[in-house]
């Protein structure tokens, strides 16, 4: 993907890979990678697998697949290792009750993984656990139905009132915030995702609006919109307020 590296440092709130990784209890850190390194950078990576994350590479059916599952579980864990003085190789994971992950002996480091298309993005902080979501804005067939069976009616409506040229954008703002808050949560799909609502209108900051069955919820979160690169988005949530949002830029998980 051409765009991703010809626009690496597109956005002037991403920086380069820090020389120490330490995450302060009121910051969250936003690292964006590729998932298409060269060959040899793959093969770096593959090494550090254990052995289920090896067999999980080798039942993709398309070889791009299979590549880009190393590619991110091997920068997750070259990060994480850097965050925790450990070798990549010897980290554990463990899993919690909707399949998210954790590493076993991390303390209160929290992470979360997310990619679209060949791009990548991995949250990291500490203290509570943090939820992020990246997509690439694309066409959709049956956007309008698609919102209709999953967003709750005021975002279906506000998806309607954007104009035609911003749909898309509008959609994958929404999504991305859903998921987001989701995954902040440990839920996964549990909980419906039209039980909840989020803003969504270009250039509208990102905010949770509402959660059904308890009307104080949505008012302890913050989420934050990111463009990790043109034609992505992204979003990070954590159930508090003030901290303070730093993106790293690099393939630094390819250089460990």
């Amino acid at each position: 993907m051409d765009s991703l590296e010809d626009n690496a440092r597109s956005g002037s709130e991403w920086s380069a890979a820090p020389p120490t990784f330490a995450a302060a209890a009121e910051e969250v850190h936003a690292w964006r990678f590729r998932l298409d390194p060269p060959d040899d950078s793959v093969k770096r990576l593959e090494v550090t697998l254990a052995d289920d994350e090896r067999a999980r590479a080798q039942r993709f059916y398309f070889e791009r697949h299979r590549r880009r599952f190393i590619v991110g579980r091997g920068t997750l864990r070259a990060i994480l290792g850097r965050y925790l003085h450990q070798k990549p190789e010897s980290l554990r994971f463990g899993y919690g009750m909707h399949g998210k992950p954790a590493v076993e002996g991390s303390g209160d480091l929290h992470f979360n993984l997310s990619h679209s298309a060949e791009a990548g993005l991995l949250g990291v902080a500490r203290g509570r656990e943090i939820g992020v979501d990246l997509e690439q804005v694309r066409p959709r067939e049956h956007l309008d139905e698609l919102a209709q069976r999953f967003f709750a009616p005021s975002e279906v409506t506000d998806l309607e009132a954007v104009e035609a040229a911003a749909r898309e954008q509008a959609f994958f703002n929404c999504w991305t915030r859903k998921e987001a808050f989701l995954k902040a949560g440990g839920e996964g799909l549990a909980r419906p995702l039209d039980q909840f609502s989020v803003t969504l209108r270009p250039g509208e900051p990102a905010r949770l609006l509402a959660v059904a069955g308890d009307p104080e919820e949505a008012a302890r979160w913050a989420l934050r919109t990111l463009t990790p690169w043109p034609g992505f988005v992204a979003c990070v949530a954590r159930r508090d307020h003030g901290w303070i949002l730093r993106c790293w830029d690099g393939q630094i998980g390819t250089e460990l």
